[in-house]
Order: C-alpha cells, then structure tokens, then sequence
C-alpha cells in the first residue's frame, strides 16, 4: 500500500499562538519548525518495508493531495484537530481511507469518527500492524483500541530517515511514559496512565547515534529535547540514562518536576552530559491553586530556592504558568508580573487555563456548565473557553494580554539579559546549545534590517543587544526565542 502520514498545522481559522514559530521562520530565511511530533517516526518503524510511506507536516510543507494514497494516517492534538477533520475529508472527497488518531481522537473517539473512516484509540504500538492488515485487505474496522499499555523496551527505534532532516531545529526522544503525578489539567495521565515505563538505556543510546550519523552531514552538535513528561521519575534509569549520555555530546533539554533541584547529583549528571535546559510546570504562584490542580510536588515558597539552584549548574530553567484557575483574581496577574521579575524566569511559557478533553478539569467544568465554547481551534492557551470563578472571560484575556506583553517586552527581556550576564551564566553553562557562526551573521543581519523598519524601542533594543551577537558566551537561540515571544506579545 500506498500510506500518507499527515501532522496538521495551524488551521487557517487559528489566531496565532505561542505554539507558531512564524517569527523563528522569517528569522532563519526558510521554513523550518521545531521539531517533527514522534509519533509520526513511531509509525514508521512499525510499518512494514513493503509499503510506501509519505510524510506531509504542515508546519513545513503542504500536503499532496495528488499523491495516490491508498491509506492516510493522521495525528492531531486538539488546537488542530479541527485541521485534522478538514485534512481528512480532503482525502475521503478524493475516495481515499483515512485514519485518525492521537490523544483527542482517542478521547473523543465519536467525534472523530464523523469526519474519517477508523479511529484508533490509545497507542498504536499494538494495533498499528492490525490497522494496516485490515485496510489492504479491504476490511478497515471504525474502531480500533489499544488494550493495554506498550511495552516500550519492545518497541523499534522511531524511523526518522523519510523525515525533511534539515527542516527541523532538534530531534525529540522519548524515553519513558507516564506520569505518576495527577494533575486536574493534564491529559498525560489519561492517555500514558500513572505507572512509569522505561526503554532501555541501550535503547535510547542506539537512538541517540542514529540521529548523531544522520547528523554529521550538516550540524556540528545535536539538539535533543527528552519529551517525557518528568524524566526524572524514575531516578534509577535517569542516573544510568544520564551517565550514558556523556560519550555523545549533544545538546539537550528536557521536562522535570521542581523537586529536581533537590537531586544534586542527578543535577551535575545531567551538566555533564549536555543538558542546557529543564522545562518547569510551576503552574502558579497561589497554593490554593497548586492545591485544586493536585501539584503536590510544587510548593510556592520553594521557587525562588529551586529556580535558583537548578541554574547554579548551569542549566536554564523555563517555566510555564496558568491562569484562570479559580483562585485566582484580578490582582493575581499583577503578581504574577512581579514573581517573574524578581526570579529572571527568562521565557516563562504564560497559559489560559483550558480544559482539554480526557482531563478531570474538563469533566468538573463540564458538570459545573463552566464550559463556554467548544471550538477547538480556541483550545490553544491563548482563548478563554470557560467560565472563571473570580472573574469575567474578558478580564482573565485582558490579564493574561498583560502579563505577556508585561514580560516580554524591551525593558524587561533588556533587565533579565543583563542579570544573565552579570552572573556569567552562560560561561557557567558549559557551551551547551552552541550556534554556529553562520547563524550569528544572519542574527545580526535580521538585527540589523530590523532597525530600518523599528518603532524607537526596538531599535533601542537591538542597538544594545547586538555587541553580543558574536559573544560565544551568548547562546542566541534564546536571543531569538525572546524576540519571538516579543513579537507574538506585540500582536495581542
């Protein structure tokens, strides 16, 4: 058979977010994106070599709708699963099957089901070969259920040769699933459950030196983001994993709770091996709050200590925040602004609440009739769909436009900068997430081209910034994802 796998974009009905990288594609003069969702390579290697596959990620290519597909497999999370649908009518119009799946089919399999002829639900590790025998042999069924987890130390390396290689900016790997956390707003849990499962550090290692060979021919390092949602939740593997990761030299990032900064070991394992930053949910500055989301493991009172600590290995925190939870009110943006300035949290990730399908918050909103729109393109972070309880929609919008643009504007990404060099962290930082020299030179031509068509501040901005454009303490990749966040703050 003839197989098409498809990663929607952004629909056309979206508004942007934070989650488009437009900004990065302009700057890097192609279209690039951050990374090819695994799930797509996952596929591949579970397909047989006696079938032709097609990848069309819409965040880097349009999809041929020429092509003769026989069978199309389509993913989607639920701020695209409406270009999802539109995707895949496309290709039923043309008398070609279609399969959804992904976390919102999986938790809305009914609604999927209008718009495509099969849904499977829940991993396809399983069920993927029986998909494809179904589909050849003209017997597709609508339903397809994963029965039980994957056992992941089975599972075949992810295929990312037919990939675009030089159209991504890194690589994810995953290396366990699962969280044993449980969080109302999190949908992880759902979908992987609560009992961690590993690969094999041997696993994982072979990964690591497929990407590196497929990388040699045009990147000088590898970037790697570890997309498991708390890698330190097994610290047994993650020690081995990380001791492991030494050889290769790789830039890396990855998710972890805030009680990492309690693991000095695991913290210098992990400088030592290329890690250049850790991705924090704090979630939110009230312990009400932490205490209706069930984040046990954050406590408030220990974020300046932890921030703090994790980033005097070296290692950048980001962080994310919600608001709209229901203790939160009006002065809690206000707050919020004034926690982010005293921490020199560099890129804080600022989210709306949204409860997204699968999630207990979705069922407790829906039961309370808090649940105000279901467009899915507005399930983005960046739309109010609910009813908040201190507040009105437009006054939780408002407060979130103003955090935003509070934090990211000129004077404040200006001040967290300075601190950073004064501090000397990126010397501190061991070099990670390197840039090569060519990138630098296009910086500051972008820098530069800015000036001409710049309102006073920004010029102000980049005049004062550019001396360290070629500063190889800099890592200008955080230069860039700053003006990016900018640039989207700008447009609220």
């Amino acid at each position: 058979m003839k197989i098409a796998l498809v990663i929607p974009g952004i629909s056309s009905k979206s508004e942007r977010s934070f989650y488009d990288f437009k900004f990065g594609t302009r700057f890097l003069f192609s279209r690039k994106h951050i990374s090819c969702l695994l799930a797509i390579p996952s596929l591949i290697s579970l397909t047989s070599p006696q079938h032709e596959i097609r990848i069309f990620d819409e965040n880097i290519e349009d999809i041929d709708y020429s092509w003769k597909a026989d069978l199309v497999g389509i993913t989607a999370r639920t701020m695209f699963v409406n270009r999802a649908y539109e995707i895949s009518e496309n290709f039923r119009a043309r008398g070609i099957k279609t399969v959804l799946g992904g976390i919102h089919p999986s938790m809305c399999p009914e609604e999927a089901l209008l718009h495509c002829d099969s849904v499977v639900v829940g991993e396809a590790e399983e069920i993927w070969h029986t998909v494809l025998q179904d589909a050849e042999n003209g017997q597709l069924k609508r339903l397809y259920r994963a029965e039980k987890f994957a056992d992941l130390t089975a599972a075949p390396i992810p295929d990312r040769a037919p990939l675009s290689r030089k159209r991504y900016l890194l690589d994810l790997v995953q290396t366990t699933k699962g969280c044993p956390f449980d969080c109302e707003f999190c949908s992880v849990h759902a979908f992987d459950g609560q009992t961690i499962r590993s690969k094999t550090v041997e696993q994982v290692i072979r990964e690591i030196q497929g990407i590196n060979s497929i990388h040699t021919t045009y990147k000088k390092k590898t970037s790697i983001f570890f997309a498991d949602d708390n890698i330190m939740a097994n610290r047994k593997f993650a020690r081995e994993l990380f001791l492991a990761l030494q050889p290769y030299n790789i830039n890396w990032m990855c998710q972890a709770s805030i009680n990492i900064s309690r693991e000095d070991d695991l913290l210098e394992l992990m400088r030592n091996s290329g890690c250049g930053a850790i991705f924090v949910g704090l979630e939110s500055i009230s312990e009400e709050n932490l205490a209706m989301m069930h984040k046990g493991v954050n406590q408030r009172y220990e974020y300046m200590e932890a921030i703090q600590k994790i980033q005097s290995y070296g290692i950048l925190v980001h962080s994310s925040f919600i608001v709209g939870y229901d203790f939160d009110t009006q002065s809690t943006f206000d707050e919020l602004i004034n926690f982010i300035q005293e921490s020199n949290l560099l890129m804080p990730l600022i989210n709306i609440l949204t409860p997204l399908p699968g999630t207990r918050l979705y069922k407790r909103f829906e039961e309370e009739g808090r649940i105000l729109d279901r467009d899915w393109n507005k399930y983005d972070t960046q739309h109010v769909v609910f009813k908040p309880a201190r507040m009105s929609p437009d006054d939780l919008l408002q407060g979130y436009r103003k955090v935003v643009k509070s934090v990211y504007s000129f004077d404040s990404i200006l001040t967290k900068l300075r601190y950073y060099w004064d501090v000397d962290f990126w010397k501190r930082s061991n070099q990670a997430d390197p840039v090569k020299f060519v990138y630098r030179l296009l910086f500051a031509v972008r820098l530069a081209s800015l000036l001409i068509t710049s309102n006073k501040d920004s010029a102000k901005f980049i005049m004062k910034i550019l001396p360290h454009v070629f500063d190889k303490r800099v890592r200008v990749s955080t230069i860039l994802a700053l003006m990016n966040n900018n640039d989207f703050a700008s447009s609220l």
